[in-house]
């Protein structure tokens, strides 16, 4: 982390991607489970004054320091998050969530106090109710989570501490003079009004409000900028990032000039967890090698996309790329990230993801009909392709007929088709627990039972369909019309 006066921001269009996948960073702080119900509200309980929602599906989410991680994550980056948890289902569902999004975390159990959850009852996109369970963090449990989280700091590019003031930093002196011993910037986003717990942090990053309640209110840029300046100085800070909403954000460091930038011109949606992808993009930014300059430029954007969407949510790499430098909506053939980032847009704009997956050797009449029937269940329609090699497993010698590149070509060229992607595995699970839709389809010659992923799709509260089938369409028939073989 550098500690002179930060460059003038250049233009976003000049500005490349920092290499994500070589960045190593240490996320500790508190961990929270945010589980979200969702359903109409049309009337109001004869019991008392307050609406009735009949609960249609649930979300799970990170929340907390997870979702500092999952940010930073989502780029690519190497991620090791410590904090606490309870010895409860929450805390299952959190290790869960954490594995599938390649977070290795280290977590500290307790089995007195539990996994801090807060359950959001939704309608209509408007939160209606949020429900917290937690109790503070005990004090052997935090000296713990500091011990294991001095132990991973070696060869980390940053350590961001995340205080929710839960009490699982409740010792954060020790770590930060661990962190500055082996040359490792120290990123917090605090919480509270005794920001001294930080002393000699390299950077921290309240919102307004929360830098307002300790050096008081501020009626100017200039008095923002001074307050901020006398604020690292006295606490042996490089510089303090105040986010500062439909403002933007302001950087200051402890010698220079302030860098401003501006809010992105998007509608904000709901502000839920926007600190955390400040944070998280901005350690992940500078872990990965760019300029701190950049780097702000880059949080600022990400943040700017997380506030169009509802609840706390992340940016990936391609998706960020495409908001700095511009481009229309893809459709086609995608990779895997790109797939991820168009999803990622569909969702922030409201939109139902339809997934299905198949081989698609010989594409036919009934597979026309399946896909638009299929595309009709939502917005938008994914087709995973079974590549090559994986094919041939399933089917046996002889096939595929038609290369994936052929197969993935047709497919894309289909009016009622959004995005085609190719999968190596036999299976799509980890494909779907990466884009989870809400709605799994498959074709007619399955059984619901038989729909593979059908229960990891369910668990955050997807549907899954079986469709009708067109009579005397079968590619096995075909093939065998082409005498190409016995096809199984």
């Amino acid at each position: 982390m550098p500690r002179d006066p930060a460059p003038a921001a250049p233009g976003t269009e000049a500005i490349p991607l920092p290499p994500y996948g070589e960045a190593r960073l240490v996320v500790v702080g508190d961990l929270m489970l945010d589980r979200y119900w969702y359903g109409d509200c049309e009337r109001v309980s004869p019991e008392a004054p307050v609406p009735v929602v009949r609960v249609a599906h649930r979300e799970e989410r990170l929340g907390g320091a997870a979702n500092v991680a999952l940010n930073a994550a989502a780029l690519g980056a190497q991620v090791v998050l410590v904090g606490a948890v309870g010895a409860d289902e929450a805390a299952s569902s959190l290790r869960e969530r954490l594995a599938s999004a390649g977070i290795a975390a280290d977590l500290v159990e307790s089995a007195t106090v539990p996994t801090t959850t807060k359950l959001r009852v939704v309608s209509r996109h408007q939160q209606l109710l949020r429900l917290d369970f937690e109790r503070p963090v005990p004090a052997a449990t935090a000296k713990a989570v500091a011990s294991r989280a001095a132990a991973r700091l070696e060869g980390a590019g940053a350590l961001v501490l995340s205080d929710y003031g839960k009490g699982a930093l409740a010792r954060c002196a020790p770590l930060i003079a661990a962190a500055r011993a082996v040359g490792v910037p120290v990123l917090v986003d605090p919480k509270g009004r005794d920001f001294s717990r930080y002393r000699q942090a390299t950077l921290i990053t309240p919102n307004r409000r929360e830098f307002e309640a300790v050096v008081g209110p501020c009626r100017s840029e200039r008095q923002l900028a001074e307050r901020a300046r006398r604020l690292a100085a006295r606490l042996a800070f490089a510089g303090v990032l105040v986010t500062r909403g439909e403002e933007g954000m302001t950087y200051v460091p402890a010698v220079g000039e302030p860098l401003h930038l501006p809010a992105r011109a998007r509608e904000v949606y709901d502000v839920t967890g926007a600190g955390d992808t400040v944070v998280g993009v901005l350690a992940a930014s500078l872990a990965a090698g760019a300029p701190l300059a950049e780097a702000l430029i880059l949080a600022n954007e990400a943040a700017g996309l997380v506030v169009a969407r509802l609840g706390t949510a992340a940016v990936s790499a391609a998706e960020l790329a495409r908001a700095l430098h511009g481009g229309s909506p893809r459709r086609g053939v995608v990779n895997r990230e790109q797939l991820l980032a168009e999803v990622g847009a569909a969702r922030s704009r409201g939109e139902r993801i339809v997934f299905t997956n198949g081989c698609f050797d010989l594409l036919h009449a009934g597979h026309v009909a399946y896909l638009e029937e299929a595309r009709r269940l939502g917005d938008r329609l994914v087709v995973a392709v079974n590549d090559d090699a994986s094919v041939a497993r399933l089917k046996g010698p002889g096939r595929p007929i038609n290369p994936l590149e052929r197969r993935m070509a047709v497919l894309a060229g289909l009016e009622s088709v959004d995005w085609v992607v190719a999968f190596a595995e036999d299976t799509p699970e980890a494909l779907l627990a990466a884009v989870r839709p809400d709605v799994l389809v498959k074709g007619g010659d399955y059984r619901e039972e038989e729909v593979v992923g059908r229960e990891l799709v369910r668990s955050w509260g997807g549907e899954v369909r079986v469709l009708g089938r067109v009579e005397g369409c079968s590619t096995t028939a075909l093939v065998e019309r082409l005498g190409r073989g016995p096809a199984r």
